[in-house]
């Protein structure tokens, strides 16, 4: 039989559009056409290319990306059906790969790389990655939208996960385990799938009741796996997805907290309550064949110990921890320290003077009382989106640092984003870090009495005397983020990110300095993810305090 492949690309909004259908053009080796539905754009339709081998199905209102692509989905007649975002690139034959390779009950995707997809350039040479529009951070220059389309070598992804809360998790700690072209997979990210054109209507694998968008992966994944197929990953080819996740740069598709809330609910219900109807695998199943699973364990317990100089303004104060309680339960215990008393969580009073050891203290303090497993550091003048918890800690030999954070200037709204490692989005090992912050504790207790006479301390590189503040800062805020002489302990780090990002407060009383401006950095790399905004920060929008 000559296998065919329709490539489905729902497009709402998309100015890669074009772009996108080019690269495929390209790189194509099959008997393969792309179907496209133009969901009810508002902005001018991006040029496409002139070719048979594309169908253009025009709405003049949205009817939503699950929809449009069951759409093109019907006006298909290929052997297979692939589902792309149109924001994507690939590599030469994956069409091909794809159709050798696979079997009539798998879901199948190539190996998936970032998308580089364009700089904004100004008129003196200047760079900026992918991100909001606007002018030069250097120069102040206008910019120009310069177009590259490169799939990054690094990082490469072929094995992911769900957390407990159905949440989609890269598991590349995992990837080094596996040398073979083909790898099951638990799930896979929603934006690139093939499998057989009859097992995606069998399996409703768009189901509209989920609502537009979200969940898709899982959703896909799950139906494939407990109707007795299998979700595999090609690594003989590759695509390259442009993550857009920034203020000014984000999904085309609206966005709604709610309404992805709300998939993530009926899958949770249909999967884990082994609801759906065509399955013939209990989810426990599923949980078993990809076992030890990160966050899976039995018994392992997370909670979060909140810390507080009682100095905070109430109102940025209240408004942190109304966030934090939506996440505080019986499986999730907050113990809160502070220097005087507050009701929130289960509270213990240090009567001690704000500072880096009365801090340290205080963190001693909320991890010998906490009893969980994993611990989150939350500060108090930090909103956490509730995704911030969902992550899970591998190893006890690291400690783990969500990089999805804007700071937030509390005196006119303006938010900056760079990524940046903060105690305040840390969590990792509770035993690991009370071991550390216990040593942090004696380190710091022995430089003041080395310097309280004269203010001065011998460093640990040179010699040299250095003032007493100094050599405090050189153990470092962030444990496992350095290798000077002067680190607690010899521990690495690891980085994650939210779904959604946390928003760090500055509103002048904060323990470290304030930096809004590159110039102020010593480190000038963090020009390469500097972004700031006045028009609202992703999920959360416009906070005004």
């Amino acid at each position: 039989m000559d296998k065919s492949l329709s490539i489905l690309i729902p497009a709402r909004e998309e100015e890669f559009l074009g772009i996108t259908i080019r690269n495929i053009l390209e790189n194509i080796e099959g008997n393969t056409e792309i179907i496209t539905v133009l969901d009810g754009y508002t902005t001018p339709i991006p040029e496409l290319p002139t070719d048979l081998r594309i169908k253009v199905i025009k709405l003049d209102k949205s009817i939503g990306q699950r929809a449009a692509t069951n759409l093109a989905c019907k006006n298909s007649n290929a052997t297979y059906v692939m589902k792309v975002d149109a924001h994507c690139s690939f590599s030469k034959g994956f069409d091909r790969i794809l159709m050798e390779d696979t079997q009539d009950d798998w879901t199948i995707m190539p190996l998936m790389r970032n998308l580089h997809g364009f700089d904004w350039v100004c008129e003196n040479g200047h760079k900026r990655y992918q991100g909001p529009e606007g002018p030069c951070v250097e120069c102040k220059k206008p910019t120009h939208k310069e177009i590259v389309w490169i799939g990054k070598e690094n990082p490469k992804s072929w094995l992911f996960r769900f957390d407990r809360d159905l949440h989609f998790q890269y598991w590349r700690d995992h990837q080094k385990d596996f040398t073979n072209n083909l790898i099951e997979t638990m799930t896979i990210p929603g934006s690139c799938f093939m499998c057989t054109r009859e097992k995606y209507n069998e399996l409703n694998l768009c189901d509209e009741s989920l609502g537009s968008w979200g969940q898709q992966g899982v959703e896909v994944s799950c139906k494939t796996w407990f109707s007795g197929g299998k979700v595999m990953v090609d690594k003989r080819c590759w695509y390259a997805h442009m993550f857009r996740t920034q203020a000014g740069f984000s999904f085309p598709y609206p966005q709604s907290g709610s309404n992805q809330a709300k998939a993530r609910q009926l899958t949770k219900d249909i999967f884990m309550n082994d609801k759906w109807d065509k399955a013939i695998h209990p989810f426990q199943w599923l949980i078993d064949k990809f076992s030890p699973i990160p966050g899976w364990e039995k018994n392992t317990t997370k909670g979060a110990i909140y810390y507080t100089d009682n100095r905070l303004d109430e109102k940025i104060m209240k408004l942190c921890q109304e966030q934090l309680m939506k996440v505080e339960s019986d499986t999730f215990p907050i113990v809160s320290v502070s220097l005087k008393p507050i009701q929130f969580g289960e509270n213990i009073v240090l009567p001690l003077e704000r500072g880096y050891l009365t801090c340290a203290k205080q963190i001693v303090a909320g991890l010998e009382l906490l009893e969980t497993d994993i611990v989150f550091f939350c500060e108090h003048d930090v909103l956490y989106h509730p995704s911030h918890f969902n992550f899970t800690p591998t190893s006890p030999d690291n400690y783990y640092y969500n990089t999805n954070s804007w700071m937030l200037r509390s005196s006119d709204g303006h938010a900056l984003y760079y990524d940046h490692r903060s105690l305040s989005g840390m969590c990792c090992y509770r035993k690991t870090a009370l071991t550390h912050f216990k040593e942090r504790v004696k380190r710091i207790e022995a430089l003041e009495e080395e310097g309280k006479e004269t203010g001065l301390v011998k460093s640990m590189k040179s010699g040299l005397s250095i003032p007493l503040k100094e050599g405090i800062h050189r153990l470092g805020f962030e444990p496992g983020t350095h290798n000077r002489e002067d680190r607690i302990d010899k521990l690495g780090c690891k980085d994650y990110r939210s779904e959604w990002p946390n928003v760090d407060i500055k509103h002048g009383h904060n323990l470290t300095r304030n930096r809004w401006k590159i110039e102020q950095f010593r480190d000038k790399s963090v020009a390469k993810s500097w972004k700031e905004t006045d028009d609202g920060i992703p999920f959360w929008g416009k906070i005004r305090i």
